[in-house]
């Protein structure tokens, strides 16, 4: 959430200044740029020009430890700052946008901080490379290395206000709401080759949202031209097909250009007519980084041309040929601007870098503690009568109840409405997702809270992000775990590093849902994975696992309600299931994160598991109970955090220890669990650390094959006497 400004910009955003003696010109309704204008322009410019040199000149010096440079992107950025206003509008920024950032009011030393790692940095305390801007005075949003993953976000973030537009209660909710703000994402040419930039034009143009798409054409993604990335070398003419898109293309190295074509395309979206995409071009008269040497692939014939159209160059020019500025003017000029980030240099580098104990601070929430006893209510339940409910009926009541108590939550993903045609709610029953798990949710609380989305992974957890980052709070749903994967670019590289790479200045505190797992007769490779480790080995997000309908409940309302990241693996298997039944323990039940549960005691040894092996695994102990094998069974329920203070204590009494999982073998959450068992428990250990899961292959789609896939009952019941036998 952005806070107040601290640092005064208004000049840096107003309209452009007049001249003595009456109005400037208007073209189309534009002011024209006055001299002053352009000479404060060129002050930006050349101020981010000596950010790249003296950066260039401290990575030469081993003070600083990466750069890459905006030079040549300068004049449509300051160009286009003058029409947005600093602390009101959004910005999803890229690498480039160094003078975009100062003319929004950052300064030469907030950007040399980053550069040398100090704790004050005011974009990620230290932890991202420089240029990778963010600043929550003027809601520039954390940048992140990765291209492409911010076009979801911003349209994220411009859905928040298309939203709250039009719901009071959820209004109240959004912190600086604007009538008429927009949402500006910038880009190079090459990053338009991603998919998720065409995801995220589908939406923003399905919906007519507020955001402006700056393509910053420089012709080079690295060493590859543009005709290479796009069909036909343009990507604004393969644009025109969308509907209610306003495209713009201008000299984006001309400022005066930038600054009248432009004007256009941020009217279009304050008038809520839909997006725009400016396409902007641009030089890069600097390699792509200094890691690069565009010598070695672009001709010096090239290089010569492009230099000719530098923008500083060229905006020089016009001052010193229509008498705004003179040659010693503006050398005297230059030099204070060179001697100024100098001196922040040297101030930045006065700044120390984190201290060695802050290597974990912001991986979550520093407030908000989903592990303690605030998110701990399991012992009193509020049960209002004896009927058992299913795990799919005490998912659906705890979001039902959820978001009666909080405007801010909406649900979407794939299917998740009950009709996405709100007529025919009239004459249908409503789907409200593949196993129902949202049935009557979209019928309660409309549409524009919950809500289906295009049938693409990605755009629905991108969009997510950007929509925690404005305050909402989504529940978003991808249907099968198999199909995750092309949203977990967003989920390992920005969900889950939101709140880490921007040191604790942004955050997006949302909840996946998704199905998971086999024992399914006919689910086959592609609806019955699991694979909850390439999540537990990514920082920054929990990952919750229940086995039963009341520990469904209060785990999702404590994921709802935390601020952080969670990952809520739903097993298609216990959805209806008989045994794993529960009562409705009431709007406040809530189990915490890393909390086990002992659901059968023992002496004898100690078996850890989750998920759908919790009853094979209690099954086992029955039978083995009936050999005089008593074994304690303990359901982990989350696996990010462990709770290995639960299994210790057990593990100290029984002194074996065997883990039983659905996911393969090799490198599955038993292997992690067992290590730590090694380290921490070894002295009171009396046989080896077993374990017990699926073989290391795909979840086949002949039954017989699934049955010898996945871990059974006997499996279970083996490996138990074996061990209790050494």
């Amino acid at each position: 959430m952005a806070r107040e400004l601290t640092t005064d910009a208004e000049h840096l955003s107003r309209e452009p200044s007049s001249e003595p003696g009456g109005e400037p010109e208007v073209n189309d309704g534009v002011p024209a740029l006055t001299g002053d204008d352009l000479l404060e322009m060129y002050r930006l410019m050349v101020t981010s020009r000596a950010i790249d040199d003296r950066e260039m000149s401290l990575k030469r010096q081993g003070k600083i430890f990466f750069q890459i440079s905006g030079a040549g992107h300068e004049a449509i950025q300051v160009a286009l700052a003058r029409h947005l206003r600093s602390g009101s509008d959004w910005f999803y920024f890229y690498y480039r946008d160094r003078a975009f950032s100062l003319a929004l009011g950052q300064t030469p030393k907030d950007h040399l901080l980053q550069a040398v790692a100090a704790a004050d940095d005011p974009a990620s305390g230290g932890r991202q490379m420089p240029a990778h801007f963010g600043d929550v005075r003027y809601r520039i949003v954390s940048t992140s290395s990765p291209t492409g993953t911010q076009f979801l976000q911003a349209v994220g973030s411009a859905e928040t206000g298309w939203r709250a537009a039009q719901l009071d209660e959820m209004r109240e909710k959004i912190d600086d709401f604007e009538d008429d703000e927009v949402v500006v994402v910038s880009t190079g040419d090459g990053t338009t080759s991603q998919g998720e930039f065409w995801e995220a034009m589908n939406t923003a143009c399905n919906l007519k949202l507020p955001v402006i798409f700056l393509v910053e054409d420089n012709e080079y993604a690295i060493s590859v031209p543009v005709e290479v990335q796009t069909a036909g070398g343009s990507i604004s003419k393969l644009l025109t097909g969308f509907p209610d898109l306003h495209i713009v293309e201008c000299d984006g190295t001309d400022v005066r250009d930038s600054y009248e074509k432009t004007a256009s395309a941020v009217a279009w979206c304050r008038a809520r007519k839909g997006p725009a995409l400016i396409h902007a071009h641009t030089v890069r008269p600097y390699s792509h980084s200094m890691s690069d040497d565009e010598r070695m692939y672009r001709p010096e014939s090239e290089r010569e041309a492009q230099a000719k159209r530098d923008p500083l160059v060229r905006l020089r020019t016009v001052l010193e040929e229509e008498g705004i500025a003179d040659a010693d003017t503006l050398d005297a000029l230059e030099e204070e601007i060179r001697q100024e980030v100098s001196q922040a240099a040297d101030d930045a580098m006065e700044h120390p870098q984190p201290e060695p104990e802050t290597a974990m601070k912001w991986l979550f929430s520093e407030e908000v503690d989903p592990t303690g006893p605030d998110f701990d209510t399991e012992d009193a339940p509020a049960y209002s009568d004896d009927r058992e409910y299913t795990m799919v009926d005490l998912l659906n009541r705890c979001m039902k109840e959820e978001m009666r108590r909080d405007p801010r939550i909406v649900v979407f993903g794939e299917d998740v409405a009950d009709a996405s045609r709100e007529g025919a709610l009239e004459e249908v029953s409503g789907k409200g997702g593949v196993f129902k798990v949202t049935h009557g949710l979209q019928r309660e609380f409309g549409g524009i809270r919950v809500f289906n989305s295009p049938l693409a992974e990605a755009n629905i957890v991108g969009r997510a992000v950007g929509m925690a980052v404005r305050g909402l709070k989504p529940v978003v749903e991808i249907q099968f775990f198999d199909y995750i994967w092309p949203a977990f670019h967003q989920i390992r590289n920005e969900l889950a590093t939101m709140r880490y790479r921007s040191g604790g200045n942004w955050s997006s505190p949302a909840v996946i849902r998704v199905t998971y797992g086999g024992y399914l007769k006919g689910g086959a490779i592609y609806h019955s994975q699991t694979g909850e480790t390439l999540f537990t080995h990514t920082p920054g997000i929990r990952v919750v696992l229940p086995s039963n309908a009341e520990d469904a409940n209060g785990l999702l309302r404590t994921a709802i309600r935390c601020e952080d990241p969670v990952l809520f693996l739903e097993h298609k298997h216990l959805y209806r299931q008989v045994y794993n039944k529960g009562r409705d323990p009431g709007a406040d039940f809530m189990i915490p994160f890393g909390k086990a549960k002992v659901v059968r005691k023992g002496t004898d040894l100690t078996l850890v598991t989750c998920g759908a092996l919790v009853k094979r695994s209690l099954d086992a102990a029955k039978m083995a109970a009936q050999e005089g094998i008593e074994v304690e069974v303990i359901d982990l329920r989350t696996l990010n955090p462990l709770d290995m203070d639960r299994i210790g204590e057990s593990v100290k009494k029984t002194n074996k220890v065997m883990v039983v999982h659905e996911d393969s073998l090799s490198w599955g959450i038993g292997s992690e669990i067992a290590a730590r068992i090694a380290d921490d428990l070894f002295p009171w250990l009396d046989g080896p650390v077993r374990r017990v899961a699926s073989k290391d292959t795909w979840v086949a789609y002949a039954p017989q094959l699934e049955q010898v896939i996945l871990p059974q009952t006997p499996d279970v019941l083996k490996a138990i006497q074996e061990l209790a036998a050494f």
